[in-house]
């Protein structure tokens, strides 16, 4: 991603968009979060999930700017967004890609095409 990112930054606004915990604590823990220490309890508050975004962020040396969802999780809802997608949202604001679950189910190269086609000015479908 932060391939993409440097490639296409200039030409296409990029963000990572920091969700409730797909495997929290005091919830679905999964075994490699417990043997990577990736320990977090499902957020209580906003202050809780921005502690964990920025955690993530430096943890992983994400440089693509970071948005932090409300509680309300609108955005995981309305994109389906647990555990993790890719989007590409169009000038337009409509759904150009959508990839599958992450990140079993990634590909960046899709993502890759459908960038090029859209910054070149080609329905993406």
């Amino acid at each position: 991603m932060e391939r993409l990112y440097s490639r296409f930054r200039d030409r296409v606004e990029f963000f990572v968009v920091y969700i409730q915990e797909a495997h929290p604590t005091d919830g679905w823990q999964v075994e490699s979060n417990i043997s990577e220490e990736i320990l977090y309890r499902q957020h209580q508050s906003f202050d809780e999930r921005e502690e964990a975004a920025q955690s993530c962020t430096i943890g992983l040396h994400i440089s693509i700017p970071t948005l932090v969802e409300e509680m309300d999780n609108a955005i995981d809802e309305a994109y389906g967004a647990a555990p993790e997608r890719l989007y590409l949202i169009g000038q337009d604001g409509k759904v150009v890609y959508h990839g599958g679950a992450g990140p079993h189910f990634f590909d960046l190269e899709e993502l890759d095409e459908a960038i090029q086609m859209m910054v070149a000015g080609v329905e993406v479908s």
